[in-house]
């Protein structure tokens, strides 16, 4: 089997390498090495040429670690969308799960309107006015992932300090998403094919005295960090087993609405109360050995290596299905075939 291995060549391969990124590429290159006959990195850049060199590749499946371009995340979904065009099997979602689960307001919305619990929001846009969704508040770039442009300041008590923060953020961002920020415990669930995995918590009890309880920039990528050591991953969660239940409900149902395929991560809180609210639903969670999924896959007793042969094997079977055939049923199903 030969399989291409495509990634953000811009950040990977520029004047100042991401070392994460390529960290996470020669991990996964190790696993898939595994699981097929060839390799081949495949490099994703702005002129297009990467396309040219997946058409003529002749792969059996394209495994995508791309999120983006030059790390712009809005050219994630257009990747995808090119795989979709040449018509080769890739792994993850599709470029509109994708693209949906990138802009905040609108995942919230469908999320919303199917029944599932998302915290009270509301969007702010330059030149428009700013609305309240009550105290505290979490201010967030609409459309990053990663947790770009999260910071302790992020979280708001009043209505002077949101008018502040929202109005510092859209000299960097064109939309913001304002939430209520819910003071609880922070659950992830992973999905995997069709499985749920162990659910893992956020452990903030080291989380300095006066700081918010919320996963930053700091916390994810600035290692070593007050916030990277106050807020530590456990898998699994202690957690009683109905409230366990309807989070995998929840997070089960959340990324059936997106039409999630392959692996996704669900964020969610718990408030006093125990009721679960979603955050985030992550379309393409990072998959690095030390990451989230990876872990949660662990103490489900999957390996790395088994992890990643079985987002391949997903991504096989699911890209194997005729749209041609689903085009020809859907026009007899609406009296035209």
């Amino acid at each position: 089997m030969r399989i291409g291995l495509l990634f953000d060549g811009l950040s990977a391969l520029g004047k100042t390498p991401e070392i994460i990124l390529l960290e996470a590429i020669e991990s996964v290159e190790t696993a898939l090495q595994s699981y097929a006959t060839e390799v081949v990195r495949v490099p994703v850049t702005g002129d297009g040429r990467w396309i040219e060199r997946v058409r003529k590749g002749k792969f059996d499946l394209v495994f995508n670690l791309c999120e983006g371009i030059d790390g712009f995340p809005q050219y994630e979904p257009m990747v995808i969308s090119a795989l979709e065009l040449i018509g080769v099997p890739y792994t993850g979602s599709s470029s509109w799960t994708t693209a949906i689960t990138l802009r905040k307001h609108v995942i919230n919305g469908i999320l919303d309107r199917a029944g599932l619990p998302v915290p009270r929001w509301s969007l702010a846009r330059r030149g428009s006015p700013i609305i309240p969704v009550g105290f505290p508040a979490i201010c967030k770039p609409a459309a990053e992932d990663a947790s770009v442009g999260i910071e302790q300041r992020s979280v708001v008590r009043s209505t002077r300090a949101l008018n502040a923060r929202v109005t510092e953020m859209l000299e960097n961002w064109e939309e913001v998403l304002i939430q209520r920020y819910v003071d609880g415990r922070e659950v992830n669930v992973g999905i995997v094919a069709d499985d749920v995995l162990p659910i893992a918590e956020i452990d903030f009890a080291a989380m300095p005295s006066g700081m918010w309880r919320i996963v930053s920039y700091k916390s994810k990528w600035e290692t070593g960090s007050d916030e990277d050591l106050g807020a530590k991953p456990t898998c699994p969660a202690d957690l009683p087993r109905t409230l366990a239940n309807d989070l995998r409900r929840i997070a089960r149902a959340s990324w059936m609405v997106v039409g999630g395929e392959g692996y996704g991560r669900i964020d969610l809180r718990i408030d006093g109360a125990g009721r679960p609210w979603i955050l985030e639903v992550n379309a393409n969670p990072d998959i690095s050995p030390d990451a989230g999924l990876a872990r949660m896959a662990g103490v489900a007793g999957m390996d790395y290596n088994a992890l990643i042969a079985r987002i391949c094997d997903r991504a096989l079977a699911a890209k194997t299905d005729n749209a041609g055939e689903r085009w020809a049923k859907a026009l007899k199903m609406s009296g035209l075939g």
